[in-house]
């Protein structure tokens, strides 16, 4: 996602999907998964300077741990990455003083990649990782467009299966051309929601789930889609707010400058009135050394 969209608003974007993701199941992405009962943070410990943040960590009702990554092509030493991604969580809960988890790591892959070329396993000797995939590629993506699109139209309440195909559609479309063309569409279609709050889970869920299609110019696309709905009204929010506090740290900046210069000018004050003291001082004594030197003393 360009650094814009990422580093201003992903935040925004994440915490809209997780207060309402809680409750949702993955089973319309061919995961049989227990539901979702927690969107848990990914800023997770860093085992190396370039390692990428996790997509998404959730807890399920199982009380396991699933690490979910989303990739466009299939590549054996993504395998190291996840290990890398279940090492970091592992450590977040090693300093919370909990060994005894479950992690279940999680690849989607988009439409670009089929079952049959995806090895799910990688052993070697004394480990061995199970990879839970999913392919967009088995989405029927016209079938869902046309059927999101009949029901948007006609003011049809969304079931929580379609809502769940609705924010990962962008994705079951083949090429990076076809996926950003599928995102505006299903942008467009998604403003029309009746209800405000679904819209605005859908359209945080899709810029989540569609983030690494997302380049600089397309993300400028998005800037302008999302000014509008709710989500943009959060990103505004937000931006008063974190300037309101910049406001208030610049002036207790200001203030602290104020001061200590206050205070270096009274010890300066200070400083030259001692040494105009001492200099007082030692003329006096110059003066009675030299009257006692008068006196043969």
């Amino acid at each position: 996602m360009s650094d814009d969209i990422a580093y201003q608003n992903k935040d925004i974007i994440s915490k809209v999907f997780a207060d309402n993701f809680v409750g949702k199941s993955l089973k319309v992405y061919g995961l049989d998964l227990p539901k979702v009962v927690q969107v848990l943070p990914t800023n997770l410990p860093d085992v190396s300077a370039n390692e990428l943040r996790i997509d998404n960590l959730f807890l399920l009702e199982d009380g396991t741990i699933a690490i979910i990554d989303y990739e466009s092509v299939y590549k054996e030493e993504n395998k190291v990455k996840y290990l890398n991604y279940i090492t970091r969580v592992v450590e977040r809960y090693k300093k919370q003083g909990k060994l005894d988890i479950k992690i279940r790591m999680i690849v989607i892959y988009t439409a670009d990649v089929t079952k049959s070329s995806v090895c799910n396993s990688y052993d070697i000797g004394s480990l061995k990782l199970e990879i839970d995939s999913a392919f967009l590629s088995e989405i029927n993506s016209e079938e869902v467009m046309n059927r999101l699109t009949s029901k948007v139209n006609s003011g049809e309440k969304l079931t929580e299966e379609e809502l769940m195909e609705f924010i990962i559609l962008p994705l079951t479309y083949k090429d990076k051309e076809r996926k950003a063309f599928a995102l505006e569409k299903s942008f467009n279609l998604a403003k029309n929601l009746a209800d405000e709050d679904t819209m605005t889970f859908v359209l945080a869920g899709m810029l989540v789930f569609a983030d690494k299609i997302i380049d600089d110019e397309l993300g400028d696309k998005v800037k302008g889609w999302i000014r509008m709905t709710k989500v943009g009204r959060l990103f505004e929010a937000e931006k008063e707010a974190a300037l309101a506090e910049k406001d208030v740290l610049l002036a207790e900046k200001d203030a602290i400058i104020a001061s200590v210069q206050l205070e270096s000018a009274k010890a300066q004050a200070e400083s030259a009135k001692a040494q105009a003291e001492n200099a007082k001082a030692i003329a006096r004594i110059k003066e009675l050394e030299a009257q006692l030197a008068a006196l043969g003393k």
